[in-house]
């Protein structure tokens, strides 16, 4: 055979494994993926599961207790647990779920809530605890590097009763977290060192919700052409510039009085936020600016009985955002962003209790407060369920946010994790 002929074959046969088989993709190193947006971006799931659910690649134990979701990078799980009244940061392998370390880095009150972040270039892991302990650990072996204490390095505080539950984020050398103190509400530190960069205050005078940090984790915006770091915390969304940690802008009527948790969705000038509770709802905001200095405008505003999201999260893809609509409750809702209207009937889906969502593949994923794991066709105009499976562990509310990497589901259930094969 010539060698332009063998070239041309080779070349013919790249081209069609590459475009017929399944592509897994990027690691998932910290909390709703790469872009804080909830989206995967695998391709050839399957899409029908048996009614008894997917095979179980592995399971395994040793976690403790807490709500927190895992990071996945470089054949690593990294995930936080209270084990015998101290939290863990833990490590595990992608392979099998074995586990590779613990550390115990603070006695706590109660479980964390927050997703640790793993970052390749340092070599190391951060999460954070239900007191506000922030730990940096060598992702290796786990080994301590720094800690900071919010409450008494930020006087910092948290809007109600459940613990700091929030995900550090991982920009450049810098890491952006919320301590929610008065003068310390959002802080950039030295990641490798957690030496203070800027601390940005609190917005002040009368507004909805209460002081502090909220459940929420800080996401990347460049609306209208200025990077800022964009929070939902107690008195709602706030803004803050990237180099200078100066509070740009702040808006406050989504706030509720409880617990304000959804991680907001940026996109363009765009911030789009929600959250729970009698007294929360959603809104659309513009970001604008006026000589040196930006403002935002309300686009719309829903009420908690028109559209809220209580702590599962939200999805933009296309035009179109994703969610559970309501308080403890997932009611699958399909919503054209830029005019709030929502494109599905409202019905109460294949599960009960507020939905944990992620979308990979044209398919979206709703992981049900009572244990049922739904698949859910995205199509904008009917809502489609695919298929449905009771998860083979519930040992308590099924609220950590599920992940999928390389063809794989991975769920955090307490002490439990499992993994399915979504391979087709």
């Amino acid at each position: 055979m010539s060698f332009k002929r063998f070239s041309s074959i080779l070349l013919t046969s790249t081209f069609a494994a590459i475009f017929a088989g399944p592509v897994f993709a990027e690691d998932w190193y910290q909390w709703r993926g790469p872009n804080r947006d909830g989206i995967a971006t695998e391709k050839g799931l399957t899409d029908r599961w048996p009614e008894e659910g997917p095979p179980i690649v592995f399971q395994s134990k040793g976690l403790g207790s807490g709500m927190a979701s895992v990071a996945i990078a470089d054949g690593k799980i990294c995930t936080i647990g209270n084990i015998a009244g101290n939290t863990h940061l833990i490590c595990l392998k992608q392979s099998d779920g074995s586990i590779l370390w613990k550390t115990p880095f603070t006695p706590d009150r109660g479980a964390a809530n927050g997703t640790p972040t793993i970052d390749l270039e340092t070599g190391f892991v951060y999460g954070l605890s239900f007191d506000g302990i922030l730990v940096c650990c060598r992702l290796n072996d786990g080994e301590v590097v720094w800690k900071k204490s919010f409450p008494e390095n930020f006087q910092g505080k948290m809007e109600s009763v459940w613990g700091y539950s929030e995900s550090p984020l991982i920009d450049g050398e810098r890491l952006i977290c919320t301590p929610g103190g008065k003068d310390a509400m959002v802080v950039c530190l030295n990641k490798k060192t957690g030496e203070t960069i800027w601390s940005g205050k609190a917005p002040q005078g009368k507004l909805r919700g209460n002081d502090g940090a909220g459940y929420s984790s800080v996401v990347i915006s460049n609306a209208a052409g200025r990077k800022q770091y964009v929070q939902l915390i107690g008195h709602g969304i706030v803004s803050y510039d990237a180099k200078t940690g100066a509070l740009l802008w702040n808006y406050d009527r989504v706030a509720n009085t409880t617990a304000n948790i959804p991680t907001p969705i940026v996109k363009d000038d765009f911030v789009f936020c929600s959250t729970g509770y009698d007294d929360g709802g959603t809104a659309l905001l513009q970001v604008s600016k006026s000589g040196n200095a930006l403002g935002v405008k309300e686009v719309y505003y829903k009420s908690s009985k028109e559209l809220q999201n209580h702590h599962g999260g939200m999805v933009m893809v296309g035009d179109y955002v994703y969610m559970g609509h309501g308080h403890n409750n997932g009611f699958p809702a399909c919503v054209e962003w830029r005019t709030g209207k929502d494109q599905w009937e409202k019905g109460r889906g294949a599960g009960s209790g507020s939905a944990a969502i992620l979308y990979a593949d044209s398919k979206l994923f709703f992981r049900y407060q009572d244990g049922v794991m739904a698949m859910i066709d995205s199509d904008t105009k009917k809502y489609k369920l695919l298929g449905k499976f009771k998860l083979a562990t519930h040992n308590g509310e099924s609220w950590p946010h599920p992940v999928i990497v390389d063809g794989i589901l991975y769920i955090r259930d307490q002490d439990d994790f499992i993994a399915y094969s979504l391979k087709k």
